[in-house]
């Protein structure tokens, strides 16, 4: 009876995402990627703050489609690179100080501290996560907890399912990486998406930025600038000089953040028809190989990730349309 009722009060959740453990442990990681996948289904996470370390803590923040906040906290108790992650779990405040439960509705039964613990294990090139949380009281909190990890889940699997698509190769010592993805569009639809200016809006940089398209001569010397705007109204500025324009197999050309001056990288990009799909293939030359470093160290990898899946979406919304 006491084995039957320790099962009842624990969250058990095994899943097995569509992407290497590598990539897996990263999107479980790095704020940058949870924050696109934390929280039930139409739920966002605006605050996603993570100390990685034994004894280091976290700070969660989940925000309902109606505006409500939910906040979470912990320490992680035990951290096996790319194999286990130990942690206490609490509901907190904004400040991170452990609030009981029924600050957020649930019952008064319900701990203040949980410990999960999440496992991470190759299933040839796809990744087993299995989630462990006991003390869960039984019942329909319970319920909704284990809900709202399998939903969070299917967030996660989404975003990777794109990011495993989209291929980055930085050898070291090197001063260029090379980006490629296959999307499911004709050659001839996926060069007009790059290079219409009233399309790159919907694609170009992390949903969370607004993009404009201030200049886009798309012919060799012709140039182009894009400006990118965050929720708190910070401008961020690109721009770059066309020198090859092979409709519909190639483009060359410069880019340079307007931030930081004077790192111009040159971008070969080509497209290759693959019987109706569409190969691309993006080789960005640095100045340096720190240049490239820095870059990669920078957290672009997400964001490129992000615009990729976004750019394959537009493409499908074009087909449909």
């Amino acid at each position: 009876m006491e084995e039957a009722q320790q099962i009842r009060s624990e969250i058990l959740i095994e899943r097995v995402i569509d992407a290497p453990r590598e990539l897996v442990w990263k999107a479980w990681t790095q704020p940058e990627y949870v924050r696109r996948w934390w929280g039930p289904g139409g739920f966002t996470a605006p605050v996603i703050r993570i100390d990685l370390r034994e004894g280091g803590r976290y700070l969660f923040n989940m925000r309902s489609p109606e505006g409500q906040d939910f906040w979470s906290t912990g320490e992680y108790r035990e951290i096996v690179l790319m194999e286990r992650i130990v942690a206490t779990d609490s509901f907190s405040d904004a400040e991170g100080n452990v609030v009981p439960a029924s600050a957020y509705g649930m019952s008064g039964d319900w701990p203040s501290e949980l410990l999960a613990t999440v496992t991470f294990e190759d299933v040839g090139d796809r990744t087993k996560v299995t989630i462990r949380e006991p003390g869960v009281p039984a019942g329909e909190n319970r319920d909704m907890a284990e809900a709202g990890w399998n939903e969070s889940l299917d967030k996660l699997a989404e975003v990777l399912g794109g990011a495993a698509k989209t291929h980055l190769t930085a050898e070291p010592g090197k001063q260029d990486l090379v980006i490629t993805r296959i999307f499911d569009a004709p050659r001839d639809l996926v060069f007009k998406t790059y290079t219409n200016p009233d399309l790159v809006p919907r694609w170009w940089g992390p949903a969370s930025l607004t993009t404009t398209v201030e200049e886009m001569d798309v012919r060799p010397g012709g140039t182009w600038r894009y400006l990118q705007r965050d929720a708190e109204g910070n401008d961020y500025a690109f721009h770059g000089v066309y020198h090859e324009i092979a409709q519909p197999e190639r483009l060359i050309y410069t880019f340079e953040f307007e931030g930081m001056p004077g790192h111009v990288t040159l971008e070969t990009v080509t497209l290759e028809d693959l019987d109706g799909r569409t190969k691309v293939t993006d080789r960005v030359v640095y100045q340096s190989v720190e240049d490239r470093d820095g870059t990669l160290q920078s957290g672009m990898e997400e964001g490129m990730n992000e615009t990729m899946d976004r750019f394959a979406d537009l493409l499908k919304e074009m087909q449909r349309g």
